[in-house]
């Protein structure tokens, strides 16, 4: 109780100050006369001596030493001044035996009237020292390499695991260099590293390296080096000591990912199969091995792009076609390969099946012996070829890549004298990954491509046939494979009155969607010219059709799928008419058209420019020009103005240029044109398509005003039979005859004056008849009883193709009869 009391005092007591901290000590408590008044259980435990035996007695007792009271009325004296003290001591156990002790006491404080001193004791601890045999085991039997070299860089020792990496006896080290025993391992680099060591006296740690040595000759080690100055006791440098470790593991874990990483940004930076599977082999050579040999399977190599099977679909079908896609050698030319580059292959060296290409692993021979059987009965070409280049080890490596098989890939060594090891397995399996993603999403983007540009080019219009009112010449190239197929294009469309349709669009977009929608916005201005509505008439319903078509999609869910929402369109549609030498057009969003007078002036017609197609709630303007005889009239899209700066006011000009250079046939003036402005590589479709306007002059053209009066019909008859035949055109007198009457009668019957009757020959004869009414007629079957109603039914049997189309004035009706000949 008194100890447990005394030390809680004494803890309790003391003041910030004080010198010492001794939780962790044994501990007491004394008073100025040296009286033991506090004991803890730690100053048991460390002097055996129990609190009871030791409390109120003197501490002199406990000293092994005399009592020095000189020394101990220093210390006390020091203590009270605030001073703690701290030293050596020697004290007696209670077994007798002596303890020396590092001793502590802190600055006097007072307690129960009088001063007292804290003091605690930990035991001395003692310098560790090591025999010189231990030393020697440290030195000797160490993981690590350890050499001392002279200022002369000679060896002068050396550890046993040094001379083991090295492969060079101890005794035909010592006195040498390292540049003399192994020069395979940079013994210049080494040497030089350790005399900057000796000029400097600053130490060079972590050096790493790769090299050969006599302990493995076959296979190179990286190895971890440092180096540090020897110095004696006055500080002269005496020489060098370098340490050395084997991390030829780490350093081929670090190279196989710095490959890896090296080999997704140097394979595949192409949509192409065929350059995708070269830029694997020449990535592999001389990297990884001395001669491959990429082989894929035949439809990968399609222009479709199909793949071959399936890897969950089970066996591979026996016998499958393999063309070699790419080879690379450390020898030029590659003499190593019995097939080139486009030549049918085997599928796999014996004797291993075609599975291998849909299950199977990479498969390793590390030491490939050409006179095995198989090689000798079944490709005896082959096995003179690697007996003649040296081939020693062999991987192939199957390349599938989402569930497709794709092909096999071949990596062999013959100058590299280390065979390939499982380590190379793995490395080849990466490799392999990585690249069989690129070739399938080449061979996908493939298929995608060339199903747009076939789609594409099927939907664009055959040989134009505009009659004499236009010649005709037109350029299109779609844009390159890593742009992917545009939605442009373009059309020519033969309306009445030897009239002319002429249209060009793009469509947002890229690809074999933007490719349909093309096709469905084509198909959908044919209907819409053939209604012969006027330009802006036109686009207002293709705007209609363009947001219920994006409408439709969005509902449908097609986005989730894959596949891009229609969102919209540019367009022009321009209408000319050859008699009055005027043209209508009208734009959604698209670049203005072209002119070259038959001077060589260059202009762009001021159209209103109008909105995209797919917006809606907004107007289109057409607007309407004459165009002289042997006037150039272009229609094009963004593409052949972009260039490779995309900037579309430079690409008008340079377009105007280009078109100033007269007296070029059309088809050779739109070549010239588009070889001038396309960029290469094309990051967009383009589409040029240029006109020469003609008229129809008066020799071709005969009207007649016609009276209200069915009497007029039968001079109107006779009127147009002898202007048919005056055209050289007999034959077709009688159906004329039939024609005009039925038109003409009518015309008088339900339209309204004025009337006028107009005949045209182009490639067809035309027959018009225009009233001031906008009623249009309707074709019926007449039944037997009734008297009338035949007319129009009449007309559409003896025509080639009859219809309506509305005027500012009223209507026209018109009807079209083949020439014999096409005179």
């Amino acid at each position: 109780m008194e100890s447990s009391r005394k030390g809680t005092a004494a803890s309790t007591s003391a003041e910030p100050g004080d010198f010492l901290d001794a939780s962790t000590d044994a501990a007491a408590v004394m008073s100025n006369d040296g009286v033991v008044v506090g004991w803890t259980r730690g100053a048991e435990a460390l002097l055996g001596h129990p609190a009871d035996e030791v409390v109120g007695r003197s501490v002199a007792r406990l000293l092994a030493v005399p009592e020095d009271p000189v020394r101990l009325a220093a210390i006390a004296e020091r203590c009270r001044a605030g001073n703690g003290w701290s030293g050596q001591i020697a004290v007696r156990h209670h077994d007798g035996r002596r303890l020396d002790l590092e001793l502590r006491v802190s600055a006097s404080f007072r307690m129960a009237g009088e001063d007292c001193f804290l003091v605690s004791a930990r035991p001395e601890l003692r310098p560790w020292t090591m025999g010189q045999s231990v030393l020697a085991g440290f030195l000797t039997r160490s993981p690590v390499g350890m050499a001392v070299m002279d200022p002369q860089l000679r060896y002068l020792w050396l550890n046993e695991t040094l001379e083991h990496f090295g492969g060079v006896p101890r005794e035909q080290r010592i006195g040498r260099r390292l540049s003399e025993l192994l020069p395979g391992l940079q013994a210049e680099a080494l040497e030089g590293l350790m005399r900057k060591v000796l000029a400097t006296g600053l130490p060079v740690t972590g050096y790493e390296y790769v090299g050969w040595s006599w302990a493995d000759p076959h296979r190179q080690h990286a190895y971890s080096t440092s180096f540090f100055p020897l110095v004696d006791a006055d500080g002269t440098t005496t020489g060098v000591c370098y340490m050395v470790q084997d991390v030829t593991e780490r350093w081929n874990a670090r190279q196989l990912l710095a490959l890896v990483n090296e080999a997704g940004t140097s394979i595949g930076t192409t949509l192409d199969v065929m350059r995708t599977a070269q830029e694997l082999a020449d990535f592999a050579v001389p990297r990884f091995a001395d001669y491959v040999t990429v082989d894929l399977l035949e439809p990968v190599l399609s222009s479709e792009g199909h793949g071959a099977w399936l890897t969950d679909a089970g066996p591979a079908p026996a016998g499958p076609e393999l063309r070699r896609a790419a080879m690379r050698s450390v020898r030029e030319g590659c003499p190593e390969a019995v097939s080139r580059v486009g030549d049918r292959v085997g599928v796999l060296r014996p004797p291993h099946d075609v599975n291998l290409l849909v299950n199977g692993e990479p498969l390793l021979i590390p030491a490939l012996d050409p006179a095995e059987d198989p090689w000798v009965a079944q490709e005896p070409s082959r096995a003179d070829r690697i007996r003649e280049f040296g081939l020693h080890s062999l991987i192939a490596a199957p390349m599938r890549a989402r569930n497709t098989a794709l092909g096999v890939t071949t990596f062999a060594r013959s100058v590299n004298p280390v065979p390939f090891g499982p380590d190379d397995v793995l490395l080849a399996g990466e490799l392999m990954a990585r690249a069989a993603v690129c070739v399938d999403n080449a061979r996908r983007y493939t298929r995608e491509h060339t199903a747009a540009v076939t789609l594409q080019r099927s939907l664009l219009p055959p040989p134009f046939a505009a009659g004499t009112a236009l010649e005709v010449a037109s350029s299109y190239l779609p844009a390159d494979a890593t742009d992917g197929v545009g939605g442009d294009w373009f059309d020519v469309i033969p309306l009445s009155g030897a009239r002319v349709g002429l249209v060009v669009g793009d469509v947002v977009g890229h690809g074999i969607g933007a490719a349909a929608s093309m096709g469905r916005l084509r198909t959908a201005v044919q209907t819409l010219a053939d209604m012969e509505l006027p330009p802006d008439e036109l686009l207002a319903h293709l705007d209609d059709l363009v947001l219920r078509l994006s409408d439709e999609e969005a509902a449908a869910g097609t986005t989730a799928h894959g596949t891009d929402t229609f969102v919209g369109a540019s367009c022009l549609y321009a209408v000319y008419d050859p008699v009055s030498r005027r043209c209508a057009m009208a734009r959604a969003g698209h670049p203005p058209p072209v002119v070259v007078t038959p001077d060589g002036h260059v202009y762009f017609p001021e159209i209103p420019a109008g909105p995209p197609l797919g917006l809606g709630g907004m107007a289109f303007e057409a607007t309407e020009i004459e165009l002289a005889e042997r006037s150039l009239f272009g229609l094009y899209t963004d593409g052949l103005l972009g260039g490779c700066d995309q900037d579309v006011e430079r690409g008008m000009s340079r377009l105007r240029e280009a078109l100033t250079r007269t007296g070029q046939d059309l088809v050779a003036q739109c070549t010239s044109v588009v070889q001038q402005l396309v960029p290469v590589p094309r990051r967009d479709d383009i589409a040029l398509l240029l006109t020469r306007t003609h008229a129809l002059g008066a020799d071709r053209v005969v009207a007649w005003d016609v009276p209200a009066d069915p009497a007029a019909v039968g001079m109107l008859r006779a009127r147009a039979t002898r202007q048919v035949q005056q055209w050289g055109l007999g034959e077709l007198a009688m159906t004329t005859e039939l024609i005009v009457s039925e038109l003409v009668t009518n015309a008088i019957r339900y339209g309204a004056s004025p009337l006028r009757l107009r005949l045209l020959r182009d490639v067809r004869l035309t027959c018009e008849v225009s009233d001031s009414s906008s009623t249009a007629p309707r074709l019926r079957h007449a039944r037997s009883t009734d008297e009338g109603g035949r007319g129009l039914f009449l007309v559409a049997q003896l025509a080639h193709r009859w219809g309506v189309r509305h005027t500012g004035e009223g209507k026209i009706i018109w009807a079209e009869q083949e020439i014999p000949g096409g005179s």
